[in-house]
């Protein structure tokens, strides 16, 4: 089967920083993801900048940085997770106070992040504890940033709250694909999380979703996890692809690195999939190379999270991210 690309109308200027172009494609296949997947590498690599360039500027990097608000102590069995009660090695910390997210991200934004995210290592978060983490958007929010957290599942009512508290995006990945979900995690299931983005789109909160490669997935899988992205209407306004970070501990400690010309595929495929998407470089980005950021950038990759830290793996240093965007001609968006 020929993979096509979706229609490409939207204009750089007009989706350089959102999805809020986003042109209706057709329904996705397995069998056309994968197709795109198996072209010729410099190909692939053309079609992506293609669809790339006419649905964003060419050469602008959103940056987000990330903060783990709650650490550790999970009750879900993520067998990547370093956070889970039933595997993980992170140690156990509360809610932070309101004033030292502030801080965080008054240093995040000096450092030139435009969106700040929150983190909690929950299976869902109590009311009462949104009552701190609303205020910690409200605070957020008056520092002139987007704000985004990711709290685990939402109960009726929750996101509701989070959007009248200010909040842009939330974050809930689909992690990999329905068919190898089970082997990941087993103490909930996808679908749960499909009920979670429902909730946030229904408050107009934006999304954030996206997955991890590297984890034991065959192709055909990663091209699976992809589709049921790019079939959301619409897709997820910003797209994170992390790569697996083995963490002491877990299951997938042991997990084989993946091929990064795969990675670099996954990135265009991403592109291509989802025109008006922000594809987002994530967790992996501390164990590649420059050369690798590279491609992923020519790829179609036009977001990363900044910083030392995303919740409790390691993030390239702001310091060399700069260097980097300077050798590359890169500009922030």
């Amino acid at each position: 089967m020929t993979a096509t690309a979706a229609p490409q109308t939207a204009s750089p200027a007009a989706s350089s920083s959102t999805s809020s172009a986003f042109v209706p494609a057709p329904r996705w296949t397995t069998e056309a993801l994968v197709a795109l997947f198996e072209l010729p590498f410099s190909d692939l690599m053309f079609r992506a900048q293609e669809v790339h360039r006419a649905n964003h500027k060419a050469n602008a990097i959103q940056r987000s940085t990330l903060l783990s608000i709650k650490t550790g102590g999970c009750s879900e069995d993520c067998g990547y997770c370093s956070q889970s009660a039933h595997h993980g090695e992170a140690q156990r910390e509360a809610l932070l106070e309101v004033t030292d997210v502030v801080a965080a991200a008054q240093a995040a934004r000096d450092k030139g992040a435009t969106r700040f995210c929150m983190g909690a290592a929950w299976r869902g978060p109590k009311d009462k504890d949104l009552d701190r983490v609303t205020d910690m958007i409200v605070a957020v929010k008056a520092l002139g940033m987007e704000t985004c957290v990711t709290l685990g599942m939402l109960k009726e009512g929750q996101a509701k709250r989070l959007k009248e508290a200010g909040l842009d995006y939330y974050n809930h990945n689909l992690d990999t694909a329905p068919e190898f979900y089970g082997q990941v995690i087993t103490t909930h299931a996808q679908s749960e999380r499909f009920d979670t983005l429902d909730r946030a789109r229904e408050a107009g909160i934006k999304l954030c979703c996206g997955g991890i490669v590297g984890m034991g997935e065959t192709r055909r899988q990663r091209a699976s996890l992809l589709v049921e992205l790019a079939n959301m209407s619409p897709p997820p306004e910003s797209v994170p692809i992390n790569e697996l970070v083995p963490m002491p501990g877990t299951p997938l400690e042991n997990a084989p690195p993946l091929d990064p010309f795969e990675f670099v595929r996954t990135i265009a495929v991403a592109r291509i999939t989802m025109p008006g998407s922000m594809v987002r470089l994530s967790a992996g980005r501390q164990e590649m190379s420059d050369e690798l950021q590279a491609l992923c950038f020519l790829a179609g990759a036009n977001s990363i999270f900044y910083g030392d830290k995303l919740l409790t793996a390691g993030n390239p240093e702001a310091d060399r991210d700069e260097a980097l965007f300077a050798r590359l001609g890169l500009t922030s968006a």
